[in-house]
């Protein structure tokens, strides 16, 4: 029996020759990872039950960003129970804010040559679904499954079946991988592929960057997908060797059987593909370019863990350099790391962020969940690079998420409406 690139990583952490859709297993981890919000609740279950020691502080990793840099005191509270219990434990991977290799956890874990291809990989958090991008199989949990999991080093999964996504063609400019997830999602809605292995493929994927590929996994669970899943190719390779030193490693083990079984194969010629929007409330709402209206807007955000990576900021500096706000909009721009920051700065584009009109910040999560740094009042509209576009999470259950690229969103925080930057100068 066949098995796909999921099957295969499953089976091997299993210790099982062949691992079948629908089946129970127990699987060892590679990496374990917690938030600031996440991670206290772990804490609680972890101590009430009596465990006194993790099962490896070298295989968690605990990142406080969601409300931190701390926006009350209660948050500061949270983080300062992931903070002692992360020295108590003698935790590795504990990232402060500031430290170089500190950010938003989607972002750092795999910058920080954390992930490798084959890798099984847990976190008490949905958007843990990133880390397909690198050939692992990765999944969100809850906080207790967490707790369980950072005292035994394994949990239970239920093994996904599996949606082949074909990719064909290549990317055309303005297009990136934001828009080849919000067009998949458009396709088969917000439970298309529920509990679901998304499994990528074709001669498509050499043109996006590991940067696409990354924001296309963080956006697997957004249509209810398990997981996300691309291949290793030359891209991948050459992505770890600048981040792990020596790495080489054989992958051949994951490429998927020729009789591996698919609950269906959807395919995408990547250059029919416009630039994308999906109005709100639903991810799946979307929109080209160009097909409606003018909207106009209060507030744009470029960043988080789908697009706040080195080539997203590049992207926007392109697009606002030598340019302006409009009046009366709020412009946001959070790198999604601190060595992302500095870069930014090493690279002028904080130059030409600041010079456009743009409010810099630190890297976190807080605008994307209406936490802080860029929540939304009543009535208020707000294109944005991040995930969801839900009722209220980005502040007030009035206001309005349109979720774009990063040009998208750059040329219309300059707009003062949704465009894009062909528009510009017109």
């Amino acid at each position: 029996m066949g098995m796909t690139m999921t099957q295969k990583i499953l089976a091997r952490h299993a210790g099982l020759n062949v691992c079948e859709e629908g089946g129970l297993i127990e699987a060892s981890l590679d990496l374990l990872l917690g938030n600031d919000i996440t991670t206290p609740p772990a804490i609680d279950v972890f101590e009430a039950n009596g465990w006194e020691k993790v099962f490896d502080q070298d295989r968690i990793v605990l990142v406080p960003d969601h409300f931190a840099p701390n926006k009350d005191i209660k948050s500061a509270q949270q983080c300062k129970r992931v903070r002692e219990f992360a020295k108590k434990q003698n935790i590795t991977h504990y990232y402060e804010q500031g430290q170089e290799a500190m950010g938003v956890e989607h972002v750092i874990l795999p910058d920080n040559g954390l992930v490798r291809p084959g890798d099984c990989i847990i976190g008490a958090d949905s958007h843990t679904c990133t880390y397909g991008a690198l050939g692992a199989f990765s999944t969100g949990v809850g906080s207790t499954d967490l707790a369980c999991a950072m005292a035994s080093g394994q949990t239970w999964f239920r093994v996904p079946g599996a949606i082949r996504v074909e990719l064909k063609g290549e990317i055309r400019p303005y297009v990136s991988g934001k828009d080849v997830i919000l067009h998949l999602i458009g396709r088969i809605g917000v439970d298309g592929a529920l509990y679901r292995s998304l499994e990528f493929c074709g001669s498509g994927i050499r043109c996006l960057s590991m940067a696409d590929r990354l924001t296309i996994c963080n956006m697997a669970i957004e249509c209810g997908a398990k997981n996300g899943i691309f291949p290793v190719d030359e891209t991948t390779v050459e992505y770890l060797k600048a981040r792990i030193p020596g790495y080489d490693e054989d992958t051949s083990w994951l490429t998927p059987d020729e009789d591996a079984s698919y609950e269906q194969t959807i395919t995408i010629d990547l250059s029919t593909l416009s630039p994308m929007v999906a109005f709100p409330h639903l991810p799946s709402n979307v929109h080209e370019l160009g097909s409606f209206d003018t909207i106009r807007i209060d507030q744009v955000v470029i960043g988080s863990c789908t697009n706040g990576r080195l080539e997203d900021m590049q992207k926007a500096a392109a697009v606002l350099k030598g340019r302006k706000v409009a009046d009366g909009i709020r412009a946001i721009i959070l790198p999604g790391s601190q060595r992302v920051y500095k870069q930014c700065l090493e690279q002028g584009l904080l130059s030409i962020f600041v010079d456009a009109g743009c409010v810099v910040s630190a890297p976190t999560c807080g605008p994307c969940l209406g936490g802080h740094m860029g929540v939304l009042a009543e009535g208020e509209r707000c294109v944005s690079t991040t995930n969801r576009n839900f009722v209220g999470r980005m502040g007030h259950k009035n206001s309005e998420v349109y979720l774009a690229g990063v040009e998208v969103a750059a040329a219309s925080a300059v707009l003062g409406y949704i465009g894009g930057p062909d528009e510009i100068g017109r």
